[in-house]
């Protein structure tokens, strides 16, 4: 609740250290204005820090904790002056007790594409290439922490090698033939 305190985390984020934090309130939306008004009164400017808003709830009733809503900061330019907002990625349905997906990420492919100079097209497909590996692990039982080191290993030297034992549905290929280490 102090402005000291907040100005010390978000210069860490500034400079590349990982943070998380805790604020009470009850939206996105709320968050932002608790920490860019008194006490707290960070810059809207600084908050492009901030990866992603967590909201949790918690149901007194049913004694269980839930993700209210997932954002993202994303900043707007109106006339002279920069307002920043809460883009709410997911959302808790309390009808279903399930998450859904409410508008798609503007940071997600903005920011992979400026360090990686890929298209969303390009990121796309490499999710799920990845989405297709993970998968494939869970069903071929490959959970040994050398085995998963190995395969992302073998990915990021070789990806096609993994695809294609990926598609052959074949273990061996890429572990060898002595029935994955257990």
């Amino acid at each position: 609740r102090r402005k000291e305190e907040a100005e010390v985390l978000f210069e860490a984020m500034h400079t590349g250290h990982s943070a998380y934090t805790t604020v009470h309130a009850n939206t996105a939306d709320e968050t932002i204005r608790r920490l860019t008004n008194p006490p707290i009164e960070i810059p809207g400017t600084m908050l492009d820090a901030v990866g992603l808003n967590i909201v949790m709830f918690r149901n007194r009733r049913l004694g269980v904790r839930r993700i209210l809503q997932l954002a993202e900061y994303i900043t707007e330019r109106r006339g002279t002056e920069e307002v920043v907002k809460a883009n709410i990625l997911y959302r808790w349905k309390a009808k279903e007790d399930s998450i859904e997906k409410y508008s798609e990420s503007i940071r997600f492919y903005e920011e992979l594409g400026l360090y990686t100079g890929l298209l969303p097209s390009e990121i796309n497909q490499e999710i799920a290439e990845k989405k297709q590996i993970l998968e494939w692990m869970v069903n071929q039982d490959i959970h040994n922490i050398n085995d998963v080191g190995k395969v992302i290993a073998e990915y990021y030297s070789n990806s096609d090698q993994v695809m294609e034992a990926v598609r052959k549905n074949s273990k061996e290929m890429l572990l060898g033939s002595k029935e994955a280490e257990k």
